[in-house]
């Protein structure tokens, strides 16, 4: 294939994902495409993710591994620096964990350098509204924003990332980042918190940085937390190491030895994890539907709190927090909800016990985070696309089927050659798509791909 210069690229969704899509295909040398980004919110960068006013909501990853170009993985920690150390307590090297509002900042000044740049206004275009449809005519895609304009592309690619979970459809549970959450801590009656992830730990933080002094009660399934980040060198593993194709369960016996092993030799876990998450994508392409299910079911949540760690910070505000009895975690399922004289009377069945307790609070804060269930999705264009037959669900619900080349698979399973997909809408094929590091690697994959295609119609 050859260069096709001066191809058209549209890009639906304007967080972390869309920004790091744009100024990859942007900053190669060898192709002079135009762009168009479209973003709902009114600014262009923070995205869902990043969009926290709040400084004691740290991120999860360290500053030296958040850059948004892999040939340059520092730039972020000079960026902090230089542009925003006037503003936040200077970290002492790239290993720190900054405040997460900052990397919201860092995408939107990054868009913003790129239309800056001497021909930027002439290849990038940023449309605010809400894209409704894409469709595809004549050999172009056609996407349609809630205004009613349109706009003509050779390539689209959705990069609308994480999609919050539809409080409105939850009786009487409120989002933690909404008035009335604030009102809750102000209030001071008992708070029940439902998940124990990385959304908790970020309400708790704030609850205590306000100064609430009531009782929390954290409740989720297994009841629990992310792990704390320590200093510890990744394994070194060979591909040859790897079990590429065995069944979950072999997997998951391998994994367990290997931890085993270090362990035996003073090693930490983390070394164990990290040293396995370049392969990570790979090993989840070749797992089958059966092994994926059973490990969806059975590791993830382990996984996910292994893997998805908090900062060391963060840590030690919710261990001093649970050492005075302030913060309960609970393991469970919540039953029923009832508003009384006094507050909410709950009623939930703790793990692995036959009869239900009752909890007596002010507030229930919903923080199970993100929905990746596409059909449960309110995402217009994600919507218009499933029905158009342009995409379809993956088996297991937990994003849209894409190719290993992030082209969108239609309903008869054929893979488009003008709609791709990066971040968290691609996790069915390969599951670790929801930190920077992995986004920024499919954007490098994918922008080198898109300069060398042939989309002539």
């Amino acid at each position: 294939m050859t260069a096709a210069p001066g191809k058209h690229i549209i890009i639906v969704g304007g967080g972390a994902s869309g920004v790091l899509m744009a100024c990859h295909l942007l900053r190669d040398p060898r192709d002079n495409c135009v762009v168009t980004l479209i973003e709902r919110r009114e600014r262009v960068g923070p995205g869902l993710a990043f969009s926290t006013d709040r400084p004691e909501h740290l991120l999860n990853v360290r500053a030296a591994n958040m850059s948004a170009f892999p040939d340059d993985p520092l730039h972020f920690w000079h960026w902090l620096s230089e542009a925003a150390a006037s503003r936040f307590e200077p970290c002492p090297d790239p290993y720190c964990f900054a405040p997460r509002h900052l990397y919201g900042e860092y995408m939107s000044q990054l868009i913003a350098q790129e239309r800056a740049g001497p021909d930027g206004q002439d290849r990038l275009t940023i449309v605010r509204g809400e894209c409704r449809t894409i469709e595809e005519r004549a050999g172009r895609v056609v996407a349609t924003i809630d205004d009613g304009t349109t706009h003509l592309g050779q390539v689209a690619i959705l990069a609308t990332g994480n999609e919050a979970y539809d409080w409105q459809q939850a009786d009487r549970h409120v989002s933690p980042w909404t008035a009335e959450a604030t009102r809750a801590a102000e209030i001071g009656k008992p708070i029940l918190i439902l998940g124990t992830g990385l959304s908790m730990v970020d309400y708790v933080l704030t609850l205590l940085q306000k100064g609430f002094a009531g009782p929390i009660h954290a409740l989720s399934r297994r009841g629990l937390l992310p792990r704390v980040h320590r200093d510890a060198s990744p394994v070194r593993f060979d591909k040859e190491d790897i079990p590429f194709g065995a069944s979950g369960a072999s997997l998951l016996r391998w994994f367990r030895a290997r931890l085993a092993d270090h362990e035996r030799q003073d090693g930490d876990w983390r070394g164990v994890v990290d040293g396995v998450r370049p392969f990570s994508q790979e090993i989840w392409w070749k797992l089958s539907s059966r092994s994926k299910a059973r490990l969806l079911e059975h590791a993830r949540a382990h996984w996910d709190v292994h893997r998805h760690r908090m900062a060391p910070q963060a840590d030690r505000q919710l261990q001093n927090a649970m050492a005075s009895g302030q913060l309960r975690i609970l393991s469970g399922r919540m039953l029923s909800c009832e508003a009384g004289e006094h507050g909410l009377s709950v009623s939930y069945r703790p793990r692995g016990q036959p009869d239900p307790e009752m909890l007596s609070v002010g507030s229930i804060i919903d923080c199970r985070g993100i929905t990746g269930d596409p059909f449960l999705s309110t995402n217009p264009v994600l919507q218009s696309l499933l029905r158009q037959g342009l995409a379809r669900v993956d088996a297991l619900r937990i994003g849209i089927d894409v190719s290993a080349d992030h082209a969108v698979l239609d309903a008869s399973g054929a893979a488009s050659r003008r709609l791709f997909a990066i971040g968290p809408l691609t996790r069915a094929a390969f599951w670790e798509t929801v930190a920077i590091p992995d986004i920024r690697e499919q954007c490098t994959r994918l922008a080198r791909q898109i300069g060398l295609l042939s989309v002539a119609a």
